[in-house]
């Protein structure tokens, strides 16, 4: 989440990442950071730790969506 906030806050279309579990916690830290409106895509949890195969998973599922985010946020 913070990588996200940290290259939009600096001008660099950012899409943050972020797990079931930890969806809420993006909220407040978005937030904190007066950035409650960053685009966030959510993840599956846990994604560390559950292999190559489930990550590559995980990213082809998610990527139209990281892309699509991205689009947005520049427009």
């Amino acid at each position: 989440m913070r990588d996200g906030l940290n290259a939009a806050h600096r001008g660099i279309p950012a899409v943050a990442l972020v797990t079931k579990d930890f969806w809420p916690q993006g909220d407040f830290v978005a937030s904190a950071f007066g950035m409650p409106d960053i685009p966030r895509v959510q993840l599956p949890h846990p994604v560390a730790g559950t292999g190559i195969e489930n990550m590559r998973l995980v990213a082809e599922k998610v990527a139209d969506e990281v892309i699509a985010a991205l689009e947005a946020s520049t427009r």
